[in-house]
């Protein structure tokens, strides 16, 4: 039976019904991805072996009743900078070439306990520095839409995987965009939660405060219920969050009345592609048609979230990649006269050119004269942008705009201005300084049949109307088509 265009929630009925086995399913996904990864590069690391085994396990599990999970037997991709224990873990980086972890993240964790089988690890821009894809020390992962231009980052591998039907479903982290810009590039559905929300434990950090776990899928319900398996209080991450429920699944309902809904004015301005800003507002006229109520107001600070995000991030990747140092782990240069030389070369030949930058922009804002300057500076304004979304969720119940000013640009075009690549991230990184939870939908394609997607943006721990939006708003869009490539050997 033909599963590679099903939902993960649709495949994971028809695998409880016995109408597919585990085996099957997990050997379709595998099939894709033979067919389609050359062309793609979703994947650093395919477990093949791996996978076939799991799969034998877990329906064991589902036939004596053990694993009875919504999506157990459904094949996962995790991104590379999340550990699977006894599978290579690289970040995408020369670096960690090398490096396969003694443990699994929890959220992995919590995952397996779920039934899901993975089948590989999901290519990305180096340590997630990136929004195309294009640094990894693997080669780039291109758009399935098209195969010329990038598929955003840093969790495009996952988001490309998702899209070309190579897995129904995949998990990313979100530092400052990096789930749900390229779930919009990729025409996918991606959701960052609530920081705190789903444990860092066995996250290979970028930045620790605002780095968050969440799912990438093919449209909300299913990420409602992968959110529902991954998020939980653990008390190996210290920013772990102990919260009331886990329901997620809960709010996926039609109803959307009385629902009070902003859109930024600051999001609608200069630099947003017109066919975007045309998408967009289209998607909150459907919300406003099913009972919702839509206006446009002031949220302020907006352009001072690119530069208090890049010295914060970068301030805290350069404290944390100082553990990649040739000693313990990783990759360690051949030839070096000396302890000190031996970190020096081993950084400098392990680390590509982004990560680099971002570590030296990082030492200078944290070094002394430039810190109160720069680094304390950052986290005031990082304090007001979070005032200001407290504001507007005083009156608003969802706050809904773009997700980036454009759809997915070319392959080779970002990297060669990085400057523009940063500004790329305008509209998603505010939501990371303010630890909410947001989300991408698909609404549109542009002239060039690239998509667009629409960000919703939740107050903290407020995921439920967001899904509810969400959802409210895909049962009014109707189905979303994959890419053509995807369909390549559809029967």
């Amino acid at each position: 039976m033909q599963t590679k265009n099903m939902t993960a929630l649709q495949l994971g009925q028809m695998i409880k019904k016995k109408e597919v086995s585990v085996k099957e399913a997990v050997q379709e996904s595998l099939a894709q991805i033979a067919d389609l990864d050359e062309t793609l590069g979703s994947f650093v690391t395919v477990d093949e072996e791996g996978a076939l085994k799991r799969a034998e396990e877990v329906q064991k599990g589902i036939d004596d009743g053990t694993i009875t999970g919504a999506l157990a037997g459904v094949p996962v991709a995790v991104k590379d900078n999340i550990c699977t224990k006894d599978l290579l873990t690289t970040c995408s980086s020369k670096i960690l070439s090398n490096f396969v972890p003694p443990y699994s993240a929890q959220a992995v964790d919590n995952l397996k306990a779920a039934g899901a089988v993975i089948v590989g690890k999901t290519n990305m821009d180096e340590f997630a520095m990136g929004s195309t894809t294009e640094t990894s020390a693997y080669g780039v992962t291109r758009n399935p839409w098209n195969i010329e231009h990038v598929p955003g980052g840093s969790s495009g591998g996952s988001c490309a995987a998702v899209a070309s039907c190579e897995v129904p479903y995949a998990l990313g982290s979100d530092t400052g965009g990096s789930i749900r810009q390229p779930g919009s590039f990729c025409g996918v559905t991606g959701l960052k939660p609530t920081y705190g929300t789903v444990s860092r434990y066995g996250l290979i950090a970028y930045g620790s405060s605002l780095d968050q776990i969440g799912p990438i899928a093919k449209d909300i319900s299913d990420c409602a219920a992968i959110l529902e398996m991954i998020a939980s209080y653990d008390k190996k991450d210290s920013t772990s969050v102990k919260r009331d429920a886990y329901d997620f699944t809960s709010a996926l309902l039609d109803d959307v009345k009385g629902m009070k809904i902003g859109i930024p004015s600051d999001y609608l301005s200069a630099g947003l592609n017109e066919e975007v800003k045309a998408a967009v507002l289209k998607a909150a006229e459907v919300l406003k048609a099913k009972g919702a109520e839509v206006e446009e107001f002031q949220l302020s600070l907006v352009e001072y979230a690119i530069p208090a995000y890049y010295v914060i991030a970068s301030a805290e990747a350069s404290s944390n990649l100082a553990r990649f140092d040739g000693v313990k782990y990783g990759y360690r240069a051949k030839d070096y006269n000396g302890l000190h030389n031996m970190y020096k070369k081993s950084r400098s030949e392990g680390f590509g050119e982004e990560v680099k930058r971002r570590i030296m922009l990082g030492s200078f804002v944290l070094s002394s004269g430039y810190y109160d300057a720069y680094y304390l500076k950052a986290l005031r304004t990082k304090a007001l942008i979070r005032q200001s979304f407290d504001r507007a969720f005083e009156k608003y119940d969802v706050i809904l705009g773009p997700v980036a000013p454009t759809t997915a640009p070319k392959l080779g075009a970002s990297l060669s201005d990085p400057l523009q690549m940063y500004l790329g991230d305008i509209y998603t990184i505010s939501v990371n300084l303010a630890g909410l939870p947001g989300v991408s939908v698909p609404c549109g394609i542009d002239s060039n049949g690239l998509p667009i997607g629409v960000q919703l943006i939740g107050d903290c721990f407020q995921e439920k109307k967001i899904i509810r939006a969400a959802y409210a708003y895909e049962q009014a869009r109707g189905n979303w088509q994959a890419p053509e490539l995807a369909q390549k050997g559809v029967d």
